[in-house]
C-alpha cells in the first residue's frame, strides 16, 4: 500500500519538525495499514539494496529478536568528492564505533536507515522485563491495598488495575479508539514464530497471510483525524511515546530512551551497501551540518536525557557511549587552547614545559605509541583504510574549533537565558544531468562565521613561526633544536587545518577578504597579548624590542 500523507499545519501550533512528521506518520499507518515494523528513510535516501530488509526481519524475527527495538544499518553517501576532504563518509563513526556498539547494547539509532519494531516507538518496555507483565510487556498499574485485605479485595484489586489503565490509554496515546485497538494487533504480528524451539508467547503460523480488509471511508476519516494538529495534545506523543521532541537531533534522544527502558539495538552491515544518500560537499554545508549535531548533543547533556540520569537497564558501557555524546562539543575549549598553546611557545621563545626531563619525555612517549596503536588497532579491526581515519582526524579538528565551540555557547544561551536556538537545515546536493562539473559545490566559499576560529589558529601559528625563524637566524648562538620541536607542534596543528584552508581558497583561491582581516587581526592581538603577559617583571612597564644585528 503506497500512502502519501500530508500532515495538518496551522500557524501557532509547534509542529516539531521531523519528529512530528514521523510521529503523525507512525499514528496514520496504524489506522491504514498497522505493519510490525518500519522502515525509515531521509528525503535524500533510497534504498540500494532490497534485500536489506530481509536481513532486518532475520534479527526481528529470530529467538530472542522481540527483545530488538531497531536494526541500523549504516549510511553510505553518493556525491562525495574521492578524497573526502571533509570526511562526508564519517567512515571511523559508522564502522568503528557502531560496530564497537554492536558488541555492549546496539547502536544509536542516527536517524535515517533504520528498522523500527512498531511496538517500541509506543513507549512499552521489552517483553520478559523483571517488573513488567501483559501485553507488549506493559507495566502493571498497581493499586495499594491493606495487607490483611490483599488475597480477599484480589479481584477488585484487578478490576481497579483495569480500569486505571483504560483512563491512561487515552492520555498516553490520544483519543482514537482505532490507534489503540491496534497496539495489540502490531505486538502479537512482530513476535517470532512459535514453531522455533524455546519461543514462548511466539507468532502462530499463517498468521501474516491473511487478506487485509479493504479500506472505507471511516478508516481514511481516521486516518486524517491522527494527523491533526490538535491530536497530540495533552497526550504523550513526543515525550515518552514515538520519537522524542525538544531536541534538534532527536534521533539519538529517541534511540536513547528505548535503550534506557532495556531494549536492544542492532548493527547489521550488508555486503552490498542497504541504502544509499547524498552528503553536503560544500565547507559551510558541512560546518552547519556539525553546528547542528552539536547543538543538539549539547540540549541533551543539560536535559533528563543526560546518561547520567539513566535507568539501570542501561548497559555500563552503553552509559559511557551516551554521555561521550553529550560531552564531546565540551572539549571544543580544550582543543583550541591546544591550538594556540605550540604558536604562544613559539612566541615567547619559552617551551610548553618547564624542562625536557626524562620523566616528561617518558609520559609523553607512551601516550604517543598507545595513542599510536589504538589509531592502528581501529584501522585493522574495522578494514577502514588511513586515508578514511586521516581525513576523520583532520575534520575533527576542523569542527571541533568551530562548531562545536559555538554549539557550547548556543546550548549555555539557551539553558541560562532561554535563547532558542535556529539551526540551517542541511542542505540537499543537487544533481542535474546538464551539470558540467559533479563537485562544483565542493570549491563554492560561502561565508560564515564559523570559519573565523580555524582561520585565527591558522594565521596565529603561521606568524609565530616565521617569528620564530627569524629570532633564531639572527640569534648570536642559535638553537636550531629549540626552534624544530617548536614548529613540529605547529605544523602539526597545520596539517590538521590543511583541507579546511584548501577549501577556503576555493577554485580560484578567492576567499572574502573579511575573513583574512578579522582572522588577522585577532591572531596579532592574541600574539601580542601572550608577549605582554609572558614577559619578564622589569619590562612590565613595556614591551623591550632588542633590534636585530644584521652582519
Amino acid at each position: 500500500m503506497l500512502v502519501y500523507v500530508s500532515r495538518e499545519k496551522r500557524p501557532g501550533y509547534d509542529h516539531n519538525k521531523k519528529a512530528g512528521a514521523m510521529n503523525a506518520l507512525v499514528r496514520t499507518s496504524a489506522i491504514m495499514s498497522n505493519g510490525a515494523f518500519i522502515l525509515n528513510l531521509d528525503c535524500d535516501h533510497y534504498i540500494y539494496n532490497s534485500l536489506a530488509l530481509r536481513e532486518a526481519m532475520c534479527f526481528m524475527m529470530d529467538r530472542g529478536g522481540d527483545r530488538i527495538c531497531y536494526v541500523q544499518f549504516p549510511q553510505r553517501f553518493e556525491g562525495v568528492d574521492p578524497n573526502d576532504r571533509y570526511a562526508n563518509h564519517n567512515t571511523v563513526f559508522f564502522d568503528v564505533n557502531m560496530r564497537a556498539l554492536d558488541g555492549v547494547q546496539g547502536p544509536m539509532y542516527v536517524g535515517t536507515g533504520c528498522v523500527f519494531r512498531r511496538i517500541a516507538l509506543y513507549g512499552f518496555d521489552p517483553p520478559r522485563t523483571t517488573e513488567n507483565s501483559g501485553c507488549c510487556g506493559r507495566r502493571k498499574m498497581k493499586v495499594k491495598c491493606k495487607r490483611g485485605m490483599l488475597n480477599k479485595n484480589a479481584a477488585v484489586e484487578e478490576d481497579e488495575t483495569e480500569d486505571i489503565e483504560a483512563q491512561l490509554i487515552p492520555r498516553k496515546f490520544g483519543s482514537s479508539t482505532t490507534l489503540v485497538a491496534s497496539i495489540p494487533v502490531a505486538e502479537l504480528e512482530g513476535r517470532p514464530l512459535s514453531d522455533y524451539a524455546g519461543t514462548t508467547n511466539g507468532r502462530p503460523s499463517g498468521l501474516l497471510t491473511s487478506a487485509r480488509e479493504p479500506l472505507d471511508a471511516a478508516t481514511v476519516a481516521e486516518a486524517i483525524n491522527v494527523i491533526s494538529c490538535w491530536y497530540e495534545d495533552k497526550t504523550e506523543w513526543g515525550s515518552s511515546v514515538g520519537w522524542i521532541y525538544g531536541s534538534v537531533t532527536e534521533d539519538v534522544v529517541t534511540g536513547y530512551r528505548m535503550h534506557d527502558r532495556g531494549w536492544r539495538s542492532v548493527y547489521c552491515v550488508t555486503k552490498r551497501d542497504a541504502f544509499r544518500g547524498t552528503a553536503p560537499i560544500n565547507l559551510t554545508d558541512r560546518l552547519h551540518q556539525v553546528l547542528r549535531w552539536a547543538t543538539g548533543s549539547v540540549e541533551i547533556f543539560f536535559s533528563r536525557n543526560n546518561a547520567l540520569f539513566g535507568s539501570r537497564r542501561l548497559k555500563p558501557l552503553q552509559r559511557v557511549a551516551y554521555l561521550n555524546v553529550g560531552l564531546y562539543p565540551f572539549t571544543s575549549v580544550f582543543l583550541i587552547v591546544y591550538c594556540f598553546l605550540p604558536a604562544l611557545s613559539l612566541v615567547s621563545n619559552q617551551f610548553i614545559v618547564q624542562s625536557l626531563g626524562l620523566t616528561f619525555l617518558i609520559f609523553l612517549l607512551s601516550i604517543t605509541i598507545s595513542m599510536c596503536l589504538l589509531a592502528l588497532l581501529e584501522i585493522k579491526w574495522s578494514g577502514i583504510t588511513l586515508h578514511d581515519w586521516w581525513r576523520n582526524e583532520q575534520f575533527w579538528l576542523t569542527g571541533g574549533t568551530s562548531a562545536h565551540l559555538v554549539a557550547v555557547m548556543q546550548g549555555l544561551l539557551k539553558v541560562i537565558a532561554g535563547v532558542d536556538i535556529n539551526f540551517t537545515l542541511t542542505a540537499k546536493a543537487a544533481t542535474s544531468e546538464d551539470t558540467v562539473d559533479e563537485f562544483a559545490e565542493l570549491y563554492e566559499v560561502r561565508w560564515s562565521a564559523l570559519m573565523i576560529p580555524p582561520l585565527t589558529i591558522i594565521m596565529t601559528n603561521i606568524i609565530a613561526i616565521a617569528i620564530a625563524f627569524g629570532r633564531t637566524v639572527y640569534s648570536r648562538v642559535p638553537d636550531w633544536s629549540k626552534l624544530l620541536g617548536g614548529v613540529f607542534f605547529s605544523v602539526w596543528v597545520l596539517a590538521h587545518l590543511y583541507p579546511f584552508s584548501k577549501g577556503l581558497m576555493g577554485r580560484r583561491r578567492r576567499t572574502p577578504t573579511i575573513v583574512f582581516v578579522w582572522s588577522g587581526l585577532l591572531a596579532i592581538i592574541i600574539s601580542l597579548m601572550w608577549v605582554s603577559i609572558s614577559s619578564p617583571p622589569n619590562t612590565a612597564s613595556g614591551l623591550q624590542i632588542q633590534p636585530f644585528q644584521f652582519p
